[in-house]
């Protein structure tokens, strides 16, 4: 599978476009944490640092699928980079002005999320004109899911060095100047600038009109909830031990774990549907996520904490493509930028739930939360198995185009028909 990988990097844009969008996701990828840390260290509460969290997660979950949409209609450069600045802006108003003002501090995590750009979703609507064939396409987005655990890997440790060579603030700052680099990487790209959406059938609903894209955004809501809890669960945790290194070092072995899972997921080609293959995926994760309720010693919470991120990277992956089966016609941006909102969303209803979980309960209780949300996923994958069954696409005959300068409705409204 490693000649496979190689295979794909090899291939003109392919490492600059990857390399790009994961430096550029940094500052989204880290967000919470960074938040986390900085809340506590200007002296707010657990409950405080999750509800700044959870803002900067929903306000992420608004921006990105309307981004996302903006993008198909307009290509990456003129929404990628404004959009990455404006952000990073919003960030940085946090910073300089810390919790003083607790309005202007929500105002400036509600910016830095609505404007995150959805580079993530832009990397996987670029990939088949990259690349060659379906098998490369869906190798790549392995390698993308395995990729972008070696940001959550290398991201927490990066924030807890920053926070402990300089402050919270700077680390907020450095994080952000460095993902703006990243976006410029990728817009200035010679795919990204001649990249243009396929054309697509004028719906209001956009994606959303695909029910099985809606049950795999269901499940993964509450995939999202189980790691938002974690964020805060581990500072929690870090804290009972006394040592701000612990956190660090918990989130680093989760994405370590999950780094290793795609490793081992990639390395095989797997038969079946992959809707089928996705509910034992999530199975295995939830069941990972419980031991973490015991909170043990941190040697082997830990480990605890690695082997519960070996089954994250292959749920990723696997859903990429389901997504990929489920997305009516020229809404691939728009559909993959859906996806990361249930992340947003769920990350930020784990981190609210979690942070008085730990005020009111224990640490115990805060993870007890995301085993929970692991289960709950389970629980949407077999209760919309009929559904996800039927990957379902637009119709070959496409009566309105919103990509179509000459023919379009205005974005946003159905057309009904065209003669």
């Amino acid at each position: 599978m490693a000649a496979g990988y190689l295979e794909i990097l090899r291939a003109r844009h392919a490492a600059r476009l990857l390399a790009g969008t994961l430096v550029g996701r940094l500052p989204n990828g880290t967000a919470h944490i960074a938040i986390v840390l900085f809340t506590r260290a200007e002296g707010g509460s657990y409950t405080l640092a999750g509800a700044l969290a959870a803002a900067y997660g929903l306000a992420t979950a608004v921006g990105q699928p309307l981004l996302g949409r903006a993008v198909d209609l307009y290509g990456q450069p003129r929404v990628q980079c404004p959009a990455a600045v404006v952000s990073a802006l919003g960030m940085s108003l946090l910073a300089v002005t810390g919790l003083s003002s607790l309005p202007l501090a929500y105002l400036a995590v509600v910016i830095a999320g609505v404007a995150t750009p959805p580079l993530e979703g832009g990397l996987r609507a670029l990939w088949p004109s990259v690349l060659k064939g379906e098998g490369q396409v869906h190798r790549a987005y392995a390698m993308d899911a395995v990729a972008q655990e070696i940001m959550f890997t290398v991201g927490p440790l990066l924030v807890t060095l920053l926070v402990s060579l300089w402050s919270p603030a700077a680390a907020l700052l450095v994080i952000n100047a460095i993902g703006v680099l990243g976006a410029l990487s990728v817009v200035l790209s010679e795919p990204s600038r001649t990249w243009r959406s396929a054309p697509r059938e004028a719906h209001w609903l956009g994606a959303l009109r695909s029910p099985g894209l809606l049950a795999l955004l269901g499940a993964f809501f509450f995939v999202g909830l189980a790691l938002g809890s974690i964020t805060v669960a581990g500072v929690a945790y870090a804290d009972e031990h006394g040592r701000e290194s612990v956190y660090g070092w918990l989130m680093a072995a989760l994405g370590l774990g999950a780094l290793i899972g795609g490793l081992g997921y990639g390395a095989r080609q797997w038969a079946g549907a992959p809707e089928k293959r996705l509910r034992v995926i999530v199975g295995l994760l939830a069941l990972g996520y419980l031991p973490l309720a015991l909170t043990p010693s941190v040697p082997v919470m830990t480990a605890l904490a690695a082997l519960a991120g070996v089954f994250l990277a292959p749920a990723i992956a696997c859903s990429f493509i389901v997504v990929d089966r489920h997305a009516p016609r020229g809404t691939d941006t728009e559909a993959f930028s859906w996806l990361v909102t249930t992340f947003g969303v769920g990350a930020a209803a784990g981190t609210a739930v979690a942070g008085p979980a730990v005020e009111l309960g224990s640490t115990a209780w805060s993870f007890a939360v995301a085993a929970a949300g692991g289960v709950a996923a389970l629980v949407v994958l077999l209760a919309t198995g009929n559904v996800l069954a039927t990957p379902s696409r637009t119709p070959s005959v496409v009566t309105g185009s919103e990509n179509d300068r000459n023919g379009a409705v205005e974005p946003g409204f159905s057309s009904g028909h065209k003669a």
